[in-house]
């Protein structure tokens, strides 16, 4: 007995549900594939990619060959599932998404194989990234000429399957232009060389080959007419390159077929010319359609790339970066960002003039190097960061990549705004106006009111036929357009791509539901079958209308995560980055995050799937930063954790970690008597196995006086000036006075007379970070307590542990959404830094000749972000390196047995190779986890900046430390 799916598969209904997994995964490891994962929360990560929708695969496999790949088909075949494959799954069209094995190309089949700097040309593996690939080639002046905003993650067999373009498409082609040849798996289990058969016709391709020559010769006059019209018509199958004036080229073909015809296992691509220097002009006009209207009159300057930039983009990375993060515009409500290039930048900077004096803009500039970069940097955040409308509101893709031929750009954004307006719906425009090609994500009422969804996009589709466009112009129909392809096809053109896929694909058995025989365009979406998570709630959620559920959802899979962007300064994801698996993503454990709100496979806080995907979670909140989207994993673990332990007994960890600034105020009592204690091998020993600490962490040692005690003694009379408080966190009074006490040298020698609240305070964190979140808020209101009369002075709070000021700068208000005072505290912190940087009046001391390598802590750069130190320490001299990356000991992360190894990885993934490369510079580092991993792993003794900064007070003198403990200032430590 059998039943199919619309656009799907057969598969045997008798089996029951949980049966199908099982009895694939069995097969699967008999038939010799060694990486196969039926669990639900693997399933879970997979369920969707960058689209609305939510398809949970039966089992994910992780080929290692491409024998494993066509073993995983012959299974798929026995039991008529389908198969997916799937690279840096960042399809925003539901284009990686089945219900039967989806093969990850991405963990194993990865390589870039060789590269011939004489052809140009690169032989790749499917999982390759694209990255990669310009980066193998690099050496020989040469990339891949395609560049879409995911290039970091996005992988070469993902980019052929949607024929993906970018950018710099206008100059370098979409993917079909640069693939040479490939190597595809048919549905017969064949290995077939797709290549340009040219004279030879298609049935040197054999029998598929000579059956789709045949089916070509039949529908010429079709195929020549309704395909390849502009260079963007990504939608459908692109039949144009079969014909014989275009070289019968099979490989060209098979580029956006969205894994429906075939599996790729490999292939050749084109490599083009870097360019020696290139210039962005940047061009100021009064709206987004003016904008188009001038794109014609660029083109024939031939430039890289032209695209445009709606204002409220960038109003939205302003507002989420910091106004530092965008160079200065010209005058304009939108503008186009147009790249030339050059032997030389003169020559670059040159053809960018020349293209501005006929450009009809209001204003422009031309940039280059870091401010052109960052720039470009809002453009490629595009996709995430119009995850959210200017008002705040969730929006989609679903209608994402239109293409209209660029004559005919401005009149098409006129229509189609107003049909947005016509629907009471919004979204920030962008996109590829050179090729016309527009990208809006739109906030379509998916939780309240999904059948909204279908009218709008069925006349969207009849506008962009009306324009001779495409449905898509680089992503791929997918789920979600392929039901709209008749607006922009003739029924014989829409009958002769049927014909194709039942030739490569008689049973249906690859990617069924997309482009042919589409399932409908809104089945299957993700978040209107998600709940609400709206009670009991540990935090507010302000900017998620109060719902967690709303809050997992911001991840909708752009993947960035999935990039390493340490060198560039990044944190997110160290984990991910340490073992390279999906599970310790941002993304998958949203994705995780999202079937908990669903219910049905991943069912409760409580689920061992939601403990597993967060373990490996630092709560570094890196993710809060750096994702385009906003995700904030550190919070979502703190909910988790909160909701799975609440009135229940907790992890060791949670009472030993958890609650440190109780035991260090006890310690405090009889500091060297806990010392010798905890140094004692079999006391060390029990405390470790009890405290549920990892036996190879050394535990810390206590301070022979607080910092409280110091500074009570004091000498009366020094406190005079403007007045400031210094936050006294747990660490600094406790572990490293000697930071505190260079603070305080600091703040006098600048003006401020430096008080502390007169009682012990506490920002929470410990008990934030193990789900304590009803202890983090008696901690945070007795510290407001003591900061009231500071509050009500107005004056500046300085913290200097960077978790503990985060808190203050973050999480406080979260806890405490009702209190005023929450707010205060929150507008009145200041790092050190921030509030030396804005000392007008004071010059910092002299560094001139110190060398440093600075680990900006994960929460510093995540909230604060740490642009003041920067720029204060250029001002006074210093020569500074930041590394990107986290520590890896992440406050308990750590600590916590299980965690060793990957903190270790962690901390090899960016800082121990840049402290062992800069031998003799000074590291500083202004966080406590951060100087204890530097410490236990590379031996070092890092320094805060206020310890660095005291040092070359007058008169020069250690600070805080005696001589033996501290190097002088731009020397390394004796390891």
């Amino acid at each position: 007995m059998t039943t199919v799916r619309a656009g799907g598969a057969t598969a045997t209904a008798a089996r029951p549900r949980d049966a199908l997994p099982r009895d694939l995964t069995a097969a699967l490891r008999g038939a010799g594939l060694a990486e196969v994962d039926d669990s639900a929360r693997r399933r879970a990560e997979y369920s969707t990619d960058a689209s609305n929708y939510r398809v949970v695969p039966s089992v994910v496999v992780f080929p290692r060959h491409a024998e494993e790949a066509a073993a995983a088909l012959d299974v798929a075949t026995r039991f008529g599932v389908p198969v997916t494959s799937r690279g840096g799954g960042t399809s925003t069209a539901g284009n990686s998404v089945g219900s039967g094995i989806v093969l990850d190309f991405s963990r194993h089949l990865n390589r870039v194989l060789s590269v011939d700097p004489e052809a140009r040309t690169a032989v790749v593996e499917p999982g390759a990234i694209l990255d990669d690939i310009t980066a193998a080639a690099a050496g020989h002046g040469l990339r891949f000429g395609p560049d879409p905003s995911t290039h970091a993650r996005a992988s070469i067999g993902g980019s052929i399957g949607n024929n993906a373009c970018g950018s710099r498409a206008l100059r370098y082609g979409r993917t079909a232009d640069n693939v040479v040849s490939l190597d595809v798996l048919t549905a017969s289990g064949e290995r077939l060389a797709a290549r340009r058969m040219g004279r030879d016709g298609l049935t040197a391709a054999g029998p598929a080959g000579a059956a789709l020559d045949a089916l070509v010769a039949a529908h010429l006059g079709v195929i020549r007419t309704e395909f390849g019209r502009f260079t963007r018509q990504v939608s459908g199958y692109s039949l144009e390159h079969l014909l014989p004036e275009n070289g019968a080229d099979l490989a060209r073909f098979l580029a956006g077929t969205e894994g429906t015809l075939g599996m790729i296992l490999g292939a050749t691509v084109g490599l083009v010319p870097s360019p020696k220097a290139v210039a962005l002009a940047v061009l100021g006009y009064p709206g987004m359609p003016a904008a188009a209207d001038a794109v014609p009159g660029l083109l024939p300057h031939r430039p890289v790339a032209v695209e445009g930039m709606d204002a409220r983009l960038v109003e939205v990375f302003r507002a989420r970066r910091g106004a530092a993060a965008v160079p200065g515009l010209p005058r304009g409500e939108s503008w186009l960002f147009v790249e030339t290039a050059g032997d030389t930048e003169p020559e670059a900077r040159a053809g960018a003039e020349r293209l501005i004096a006929g450009a009809g803009c209001l204003g422009a500039l031309v940039v280059t190097g870091a401010p052109a970069r960052a720039l470009w940097r809002i453009r490629e955040d595009g996709a995430g960061l119009s995850g959210r409308t200017p008002a705040g509101a969730p929006a989609w893709p679903g209608w994402e990549d239109a293409a209209v031929p660029p004559r005919h750009l401005g009149a098409y954004l006129r229509d189609f705004a107003a049909l947005m307006a016509e629907h009471g719906l919004d979204g920030v425009t962008y996109g590829h106006f050179g090729d016309g090609c527009v990208h809006i994500r739109i906030d379509f009422p998916f939780a309240t009111a999904p059948g909204r969804y279908r009218p709008f996009a069925e006349a969207a589709a009849q506008l962009v036929g009306k324009y001779g466009g495409s449905m898509s112009g680089e992503h791929g129909d997918g789920r979600a357009r392929g039901e709209l392809l008749p607006a922009m096809y003739s029924p014989e053109a829409i009958d002769t791509m049927a014909a194709v896929k039942a030739i490569f694909d008689p049973g249906n058995v690859f990617n069924p539901g997309v482009l042919v025989d589409p399932v409908p365009l809104d089945a299957d979406l993700r978040v209107p079958l998600a709940r609400p998570l709206r009670t009991g709630l540990g935090f507010a959620y302000p900017h998620d209308d109060g719902d967690l559920s709303t809050a997992v959802h911001r991840c909708v899979g752009v993947g960035k995560c999935r990039a390493g962007t340490t060198a560039s300064g990044g944190v997110m994801c160290p984990s991910y980055l340490a073992t390279r698996d999906e599970k310790d993503s941002t993304r998958g454990r949203s994705r995780v995050l999202q079937e908990l709100a669903n219910g049905t496979l991943v069912t409760g806080f409580r689920s061992a799937e939601v403990a597993e995907s967060l373990d490996l979670c630092l709560s570094c909140k890196g993710c809060s930063s750096d994702c385009p989207a906003g995700v904030d994993m550190a919070t979502y673990k703190a909910e988790v954790l909160y909701q799975r332990y609440r009135r229940r007994p907790r992890p060791p960890a949670h009472y030993s970690l958890g609650w440190l600034p109780r035991w260090a105020w006890l310690a405090s009592r009889a500091p060297g008597l806990a010392n010798a204690a905890l140094r004692a091998p079999a006391i060390a020993g029990l405390a470790k196995r009890m405290g549920g600490i990892d036996t190879r962490r050394p535990l810390p040692r206590f301070a022979a006086q607080t910092f409280r005690a110091w500074f009570a003694g004091r000498p009366p009379g020094t406190r005079t000036g403007v007045p400031v408080l210094l936050w006294v966190d747990t660490f600094t009074d406790h572990f490293a006075p000697e930071v505190g006490q260079a603070a305080v040298r600091v703040l006098e020698a600048a003006g401020y007379a430096v008080e502390i609240p007169r009682q012990p305070v506490c920002c929470g964190l410990t008990w934030i970070s193990t789900g304590q979140l009803d202890g983090a808020r008696r901690q945070l209101r007795r510290s407001l307590q003591a900061l009231e009369p500071a509050l009500r002075a107005g004056s500046p709070v300085i913290g200097l542990e960077p978790s503990c000021t985060a808190v203050l700068r973050g999480e406080i208000t979260e806890l405490l959404p009702r209190d005023p005072r929450a707010r205060q505290a929150r507008a009145v912190t200041r790092t050190l830094a921030e509030l030396l940087a804005g000392t007008t009046d004071w010059a910092p001391p002299d560094l001139t000749g110190v060398r440093a390598v600075a680990q900006p802590h994960c929460h510093h750069h995540a909230v604060m972000g740490w642009h003041a130190d920067a720029a204060l320490l250029a001002r006074a001299g210093a020569e500074v390196s930041a590394v990107g990356g986290c520590c890896g000991l992440a406050g308990n992360f750590g600590v916590e047995r299980g965690h060793y190894d990957v903190s270790v990885a962690v901390a090899e993934t960016a800082l121990l190779p840049a402290v062992r490369d800069a031998a003799d510079a000074v590291v500083l580092a202004d966080g406590f986890s951060c100087r204890t991993q530097l410490d236990q792993l590379a031996h070092v003794s890092g320094i805060h900046l206020a310890q660095l900064l005291a040092s070359r007070l007058e008169p020069a003198a250690a600070v805080g430390r005696t001589a033996a403990q501290s190097p002088p200032p731009g020397a390394r430590p004796a390891t």
